[in-house]
């Protein structure tokens, strides 16, 4: 099925076969480098930007983007129920076992259906933030399937590893307004938090994309579900350490969300992982002056792991 959207490029909607329906688009020429994006919590796919993605497509990827379950124009999971993520939390903290709507295990085997939908029987996957745990768990679990790895702003998941900052923490927990303008300054706002204070951040084009993703489909509840995924989701550094997969770690160096500690030791736990660090890189996609070095970074990565 096509989607049409007035501001984006037309976006296609498929059913995987664990029944959810995910909606994606593509950049290149399909002979090219498959490079699927996995974007992070309660974000849209177009919060990978189109001239990003059309960069990478120059340098010979053929270029996936999509919305994960519950967020923008896929598969709203609302029978699944909302959890209590304070009480999650709680359970976490005291070590408890944790019963979430569904895990990232999940999420990566979405990723695997869409794939199969496309016919791409392996693929270089890159995640950023909540989608670089998804991409780890791809990698984990199905092997077989991924030529390479990128994770990107993101996390082994261990709890001995440095928190967000309190202002970040109070953002992320924060009730988005309900109308167009106030969300583009919420979100604005927010990017500006999870910046950590690089004067490379673009808010105003952080709050344009918030203006489109309002207009394709604000789902709040959908924060709640994926968020409680993550909580739910165990420590990978132990099985990081087995991986063989090629894998490239980029992070930035004041990133407040997830702290550069946790990129670095993403780096450490994966045999022969490259860990690329990008001065004045926060946490999210807009950082214009900074996507040439992050596409050089990923197409020498990528190119290499195709030998």
């Amino acid at each position: 099925v096509e989607i049409s959207n007035r501001k984006e490029k037309t976006c296609m909607l498929i059913q995987t076969k664990t029944g959810v329906e995910l909606c994606y688009d593509t950049f290149g020429d399909p002979s090219g480098r498959p490079l699927i994006l996995i974007i992070g919590l309660a974000t849209q796919m177009i919060s990978w930007p189109e001239p990003f993605c059309r960069m990478l497509a120059h340098e010979g990827h053929f270029v996936v983007r999509f919305d994960n379950r519950d967020v923008g124009l896929s598969s709203k999971m609302e029978s699944q129920g909302l959890p209590d993520l304070e009480r999650l939390w709680t359970q976490s903290m005291m070590g408890m076992s944790i019963q979430s709507p569904y895990t990232l295990s999940d999420m990566a085997a979405d990723t695997i259906g869409l794939m199969d939908e496309l016919e791409i029987d392996r693929a270089h996957i890159c995640g950023m933030s909540m989608g670089g745990m998804i991409a780890q768990i791809m990698a984990l679990e199905y092997p077989e399937r991924v030529k390479s790895l990128i994770s990107m702003l993101s996390t082994t998941g261990e709890g001995d590893l440095p928190q967000s900052t309190p202002e970040v923490q109070q953002a992320m927990m924060s009730t988005p307004p309900m109308s167009r303008a106030e969300f583009q300054t919420y979100i604005g706002k927010i990017g500006r938090a999870f910046a950590g204070g690089s004067d490379k951040y673009d808010e105003e084009m952080q709050r344009e994309n918030a203006g489109e993703s309002f207009d394709r489909g604000f789902y709040a509840l959908g924060f709640v579900r994926q968020m409680a995924a993550i909580i739910a989701a165990q420590g990978r550094r132990d099985r990081l350490k087995r991986l063989e997969v090629p894998t490239l770690v980029i992070h930035g160096d004041c990133d407040p969300v997830v702290p550069l500690e946790h990129g670095k030791d993403t780096a450490d736990a994966i045999p022969g992982a490259e860990l690329c660090v990008i001065p004045d890189l926060g946490h999210g996609s807009f950082f214009p002056e900074l996507w040439e070095e992050m596409v050089s970074a990923i197409s020498k990565h990528t190119a290499r792991a195709e030998d």
